[in-house]
Formats: C-alpha cells, sequence, structure tokens
C-alpha cells in the first residue's frame, strides 16, 4: 500500500530551474528538505504557539502533537496533499468562554475532543456524498457568519485580560506588527506574528531594565508589582522532558459552546485543500474528505492527552507559495523537529513566559485577523448581503455572538455567544429560506465548484500549472 513516503529526486536535487514546481511526490537534496522543513516549522510557529498559551495549554504538548497530527495527515492523504497541522486559533474564545463558566483543561480539551470526531464524521459523510453535502447545510453566507462571529467574540479577552497587563507594550507590539504584516514581503511576512512576539520578548526586558516593575493585573483579579517579563521557570526547566498530559473531560454546556467551530475548521481544511490543487495543477476533488478526517483524527488524538485541536495551516501555504517546494518530505522534516521541541520542556518554559502585554498587542490583531476571515468568505464567494434572506440570519447571529447574548432554558442549562450565535444563523437561514419569496432565493456558488474547478486557463494551455 502506498503511504506517500517515497519521494523522487528533482532534478539535480540542488535548485529547481525557473518556472519549476517541486510536486508532493519529489524532494531535493536531504540536507535541502530538512532546511525547508525547519521553515515551515518557523512559519507555523507564531500562532501555534500562541494559541496553546491563550486557551491554558502546555505550549510543549501542543508542538509536540501538531506534529503527530501532521504524520497521521500526510499518510491519510497518502502524501497527496502536503500540510502541517498546527494549533487551531478558531478555539481560543471557547476556551475563554468555557473557563469563564468554571471549566477547566480537561473540560476545554473534552469539549474540542468532541468537535474533532464531529469533524472526522463530516470527512467521512464528504467522502460518500461529495462536498455538496457541506453547502446543503452550510452555503456561505452562515460559514462566513460563523467565522466572524467567533473571531469576534474574543474581542473582550484581549480588552479585559490581557491589554490592561501593560498597555503600552501591548499598543507597541500592536504597532511593530502590524508593520511586519504589511510592510515586510514573501517569508517574513508569514512570520509576522512571531516576529511581534520576539519584539514584544525584547521591549518588555528593556521596559524592566528602565521603567522597574509594573503595577497591574497579572493572573490574577488584583493589581500586584510583577517584572513584565519573568524568565525564572526557564532557569528551572530541565533540557529533556516529556511534557505533561491529562485525560480530557465531558461537560454537555462546554461541548455546545465549542461544536460551532466545527464548521470554521471545514471552511479552513476546504480552502486548503483548493489553495494546493491550484498550485500545484492537481485535482485533489477525491482527498477532501480524507484530509477534514485526518484533521478530526489529530485534533482526537491530540485533545485526548491534553493537548489543543489542529487544523491546516495557511501560515505553510505561504512558504510552498515562495520556495515553490510542495513536497511532503519537507513536512515530515516539520513533523520531526516540532516531535523535538516537544520534549524541551526548558522550550515550553520560554513560551509560557510571553508577557501579558505582548499577547494583548497580538492578539487585537490576530482575534481581528480570524473574525475578517468570515468578510473575506463572503466575498469569495459573492454574498449578496443587499438580500434580506442572506442579511437577517447573519446581522441577528453576529450580534448574539460578539455581544455575548444568552437564552436561558433551565437553572442547569442555557446557550449564549458563539453557541446560541450559530445556532441562529444556520436554523435562521434555512427557516427562512423555506419561507421566503421565489426571488430571494438566488443560486449561490455550491463549495464543490470551488474544490473542483481549477483554473479554466489550465486546460486551455495544455494542462499547464494552474495559477496560485
Amino acid at each position: 500500500m502506498d503511504l506517500g513516503v517515497r519521494w523522487k529526486l528533482h532534478g539535480d536535487g540542488r535548485t529547481p530551474a525557473p518556472g519549476d514546481v517541486v510536486h508532493p511526490d519529489e524532494r531535493l537534496t536531504w540536507p535541502r528538505t530538512l532546511g525547508l522543513g525547519a521553515q515551515h516549522v518557523v512559519a507555523m510557529f507564531g500562532a501555534s504557539f500562541v494559541a496553546p498559551v491563550l486557551m491554558g495549554l502546555d505550549p510543549n504538548l501542543a508542538i509536540m502533537m501538531s506534529g503527530v497530527s501532521t504524520v497521521i495527515f500526510l499518510l491519510a492523504t497518502r502524501g497527496r496533499v502536503p500540510s502541517y497541522l498546527g494549533c487551531s486559533l478558531s478555539f481560543v474564545g471557547v476556551a475563554a468562554v468555557i473557563r469563564a463558566q468554571g471549566g477547566t483543561s480537561a473540560t476545554v480539551t473534552g469539549a474540542v475532543f468532541v468537535v474533532g470526531a464531529a469533524l472526522f464524521l463530516v470527512g467521512l459523510a464528504v467522502q460518500k456524498f461529495g462536498a455538496r453535502i457541506i453547502h446543503a447545510v452550510m452555503p456561505p453566507v452562515v460559514t462566513g457568519a460563523v467565522v466572524m462571529l467567533i473571531g469576534f467574540n474574543l474581542a473582550p479577552v484581549t480588552a479585559s485580560t490581557y491589554w490592561p497587563q501593560d498597555q503600552w507594550t501591548a499598543l507597541l507590539v500592536m504597532l511593530f506588527t502590524g508593520l511586519a504584516v504589511v510592510c515586510l514581503r514573501g517569508f517574513w511576512s508569514r512570520i509576522a506574528i512571531f516576529l511581534g512576539l520576539l519584539f514584544g520578548y525584547g521591549i518588555s526586558w528593556v521596559f524592566d531594565r528602565i521603567f522597574g516593575r509594573i503595577h497591574s493585573v497579572s493572573g490574577g483579579a488584583e493589581a500586584v508589582d510583577h517584572w513584565r517579563l519573568n524568565l525564572s521557570g526557564v532557569g528551572k526547566a530541565e533540557w529533556i522532558g516529556l511534557p505533561s498530559f491529562h485525560a480530557p473531560s465531558f461537560q454537555w454546556s462546554a461541548i455546545l459552546v465549542a461544536l460551532p467551530v466545527v464548521i470554521a475548521l471545514i471552511a479552513e481544511n476546504a480552502g486548503h485543500v483548493k489553495a494546493v490543487g491550484e498550485m500545484t495543477g492537481t485535482n485533489l476533488d477525491d482527498k477532501l474528505g480524507t484530509a477534514i478526517s485526518a484533521d478530526g483524527v489529530g485534533s482526537m488524538l491530540s485533545t485526548a492527552v491534553g493537548g489543543p485541536p489542529n487544523t491546516t495551516y495557511s501560515e505553510n501555504i505561504g512558504v510552498m507559495a515562495a520556495t515553490r517546494v510542495y513536497s511532503t518530505a519537507a513536512y515530515w522534516a516539520a513533523a520531526g523537529f516540532a516531535l523535538l521541541f516537544g520534549v524541551c520542556p526548558k522550550f515550553g518554559a520560554i513560551v509560557a513566559a510571553v508577557p501579558g502585554g505582548v499577547l494583548g498587542g497580538i492578539t487585537v490583531i490576530l482575534y481581528g485577523m480570524i473574525g475578517l476571515l468570515g468578510a473575506q468568505i463572503w466575498m469569495n464567494a459573492g454574498v449578496d448581503l443587499r438580500n434580506p434572506l442572506n442579511l437577517v440570519p447573519a446581522a441577528a447571529g453576529i450580534i448574539i455572538g460578539i455581544g455575548n447574548v444568552s437564552l436561558k432554558f433551565t437553572d442547569n442549562f442555557s446557550l449564549s455567544g458563539i453557541a446560541l450565535g450559530t445556532l441562529v444563523v444556520i436554523t435562521g437561514y434555512h427557516a427562512l429560506r423555506a419561507m421566503a419569496p421565489a426571488h430571494l432565493k438566488t443560486q449561490e456558488p455550491l463549495l464543490d465548484e470551488g474544490t473542483s474547478s481549477y483554473d479554466d486557463a489550465a486546460d486551455d494551455s495544455g494542462g499547464q500549472s494552474a495559477k496560485s
């Protein structure tokens, strides 16, 4: 059985010719492949270690399980879909809501485990029925609205938790990160979040030397004097050791908060498969369901031992687009590096020492970008918000999600925020569509068309690679 772990040497294995593409089943020389793998690790690093910190989970375990999940994904797709599975930022808001309700890390991972199981089942359904089943339940107007409310629901976390810890550091980090995203080019722009974190570490150290301790809230309810950058835990940490594991705990209230995120994960996976197919000029329709299921399995395995969920990373698509090297051998190398980082507690201690003000500056941009991905889904699909059939359910659901509106059913059961907003968008859209007059039911592009129709110009030019 072909598991996609054999690669042909591309050309001389050194430098691809101008315009050449190194395909998933090809590789460069092993030293170059290892270098590309390290580059993929750096690209995913920023978001992938910010996510567990924001969720209150072990960053060492998160990085280790991202490597394990990547291996699972590569084996499941038989090496046809180059991808790195890093920690998903879509669950940061979910974790914050669950913890605000009194949930523990076990409660968070238990809720997310169920989301991983749901994603796995969706992948099986897509394999059997095709991508049209996704569109039938979640057309672009619904998907965009849910992604938007998930991102913007995070705003209070930044405003009340991170930013107040050190407002001036947060402001400077926000400005630096914004400049890095906009002004840097190629690979460097892809790791702008990571660069922002490094800048934040540096500026926090400088401020500690110049101004001394800061008086603010730090991990508690009351303001105290503390150092902005506290590296005391780094010196105590060992160089080699296993991360901390814990079993998940399942609570219905937490599960209902987390389930809507499955919509964002489906959209991310579909977009990733489409993007890779377009860049390599390969039709990957038959791997869409497999990719979704593999992501679900990877997330289930990670959360089963106490890690965060994983998803395909657009940062790594950027690295492939810049290098035109799509070899899955590089992703195997990246997974190997991630496993090594996972057994280095000193690395985890450095990550855990990220100052709150730095996270404040990063999350202002990061959370907003997550929310605006929903608007991008609308734009790409040509969703007409002048049509009340689209406008009304999306508007209602987004306000409920952002405002954390609550609907109480009993003393022990209520729906609020992300869960309630998602429910309103999905049920509201389909209920209104069933009752709407014919002239409002305009046909929207099917997701099938977005994942199966590559650049028509490629066919006209004799099967050349599609445009990325």
